[in-house]
């Protein structure tokens, strides 16, 4: 089939590769023309997409800014950003995907959403805008579902392919189209019966993760307040066979999924039925709250040795939001670098995955991890336990060291 992906991010190239690679024609649309560029040159930007990948598929793989390569689709992917602005989502890009999409939609074409949103947006807002910008139906010129994202980028146990992805569509001719695609490029497919469900299936995963971390998270503050060694607790619960399912602290949350996702869900709620989703605004407040207890521990520690934040160099580890990715969307590295930063601290950062600047600082010192800056720094912050650190390096040579991952143990370490 001819296929375009609308969105070459950190989910739609992923799709794009994998399903060039499956057989399909791929046109890779976005609107970022450096992106493009970088696409063109077999240059990925990507965790899960090597060069290699890039240059494997040339003959069947077509990365384009210009909106007319678009044309003559069998299926289109929608799978751009949703982000927040001001506490409510903004749907700009989708809809702009969507009004694209409808001027080259032909009778008996497919459209998927995979783009992360509140229940209702395939039905209410996607296929209201292809129908105006097409003049065919959903559902009886076209087909139309949501097949939420599951993208884990750098997870090496889980990929794109192996992960169970969930499908829909608005009728069920729609769902058949779908799945059928999507079976041509995954190993399996999780049929439900209507686009909400798969809206709502996404925004349960995350909300379940993000209230969860919330948890773990204020019990470790409590638990060092208490004296408690809040992992030796979490290691002795993890025993448990049943009834228990291990989370952990960290220095907050970041990328797309948990800072946002959840958010969608609460404002659905708020709007349509009037009322508070308790449960994800408690979690917001705990999780985005988290790098500023990261500092207020540095704060703690530099007291004790005698030295202020003000002058004081802080060397932080990972800019990335998760381990071994180089994605730095919403990472909470930036919160703690803008406090020190504003301190008068001078921060310097090492992060390997992390080539690309936008989500960066520009008053962040970028360096290589080596002995030398670790002997430099009055006090070092593992924020991303990346494997590619040497952290026997960092326990060597490092006067002081705040792990927010509890991967280092030493004289001079401290974890949150």
């Amino acid at each position: 089939m001819r296929v375009v992906v609308v969105g070459q991010g950190y989910v739609g190239l992923p799709l794009a590769v994998r399903a060039a690679r499956a057989g399909h024609t791929v046109v890779g649309f976005d609107v970022d023309a450096e992106r493009i560029k970088r696409l063109e040159a077999a240059e990925s930007y990507v965790d899960d997409v090597s060069d290699a990948d890039l240059r494997e598929i040339r003959e069947t793989f077509r990365p384009s800014s210009d909106p007319r390569a678009c044309a003559g689709f069998d299926v289109a992917v929608i799978a751009v950003p949703t982000p927040l602005r001001e506490g409510a989502p903004d749907l700009s890009y989708i809809e702009h995907a969507a009004r694209t999409l409808a001027r080259y939609l032909r009778p008996g074409a497919t459209v998927a959403l995979e783009s992360t949103t509140y229940p209702g947006t395939t039905t209410e807002l996607v296929a209201p805008l292809l129908e105006e910008g097409s003049g065919l139906l959903a559902g009886v010129d076209f087909h139309l579902g949501y097949s939420p994202e599951r993208i884990d980028p750098g997870n090496r146990e889980w990929s794109l392919v192996t992960t169970p992805k969930v499908v829909s569509g608005v009728n069920e001719a729609s769902l058949n189209r779908i799945a059928a695609f999507y079976g041509s490029v995954v190993e399996r497919t999780v049929p439900v019966s209507d686009p909400k469900v798969a809206e709502l299936t996404k925004l349960m995963e995350n909300t379940f993760r993000h209230v969860n971390i919330a948890l773990v998270n204020e019990l470790a503050v409590f638990a060092h307040d208490l004296g408690i060694d809040v992992w030796e607790a979490i290691d002795a619960a993890s025993s448990k066979p049943f009834g228990y399912m291990r989370f952990v602290p960290g220095p907050g949350v970041g990328g797309h999924c948990l800072p946002i996702d959840p958010s969608y869900l609460s404002w659905r709620v708020q709007r349509a039925l009037g009322q508070s989703f308790r449960f994800v605004e408690l979690a917001n407040d705990i999780n985005n709250h988290m790098p500023d207890y990261v500092v207020r521990r540095l704060i703690a520690a530099l007291n004790t040795r005698r030295l202020a934040v003000n002058g004081s160099t802080v060397l932080l580890l990972g800019l990335a939001y998760k381990k071994n990715s180089g994605d730095a969307r919403e990472s909470p590295a930036r919160r703690v670098a803008g406090l020190l930063l504003d301190m008068g601290a001078e921060v310097r950062a090492a992060d390997p995955h992390v080539v690309e600047d936008a989500h960066v600082d520009r008053r962040v010192v970028r360096v290589a991890l080596t002995a030398e800056q670790l002997a430099a720094a009055d006090a070092v912050v593992l924020l991303a336990d990346h494997d590619a650190f040497d952290l026997d390096l960092v326990v060597q040579h490092a006067r002081y060291v705040l792990d927010t991952r509890h991967r280092l143990t030493g004289p001079t370490v401290e974890s949150i």
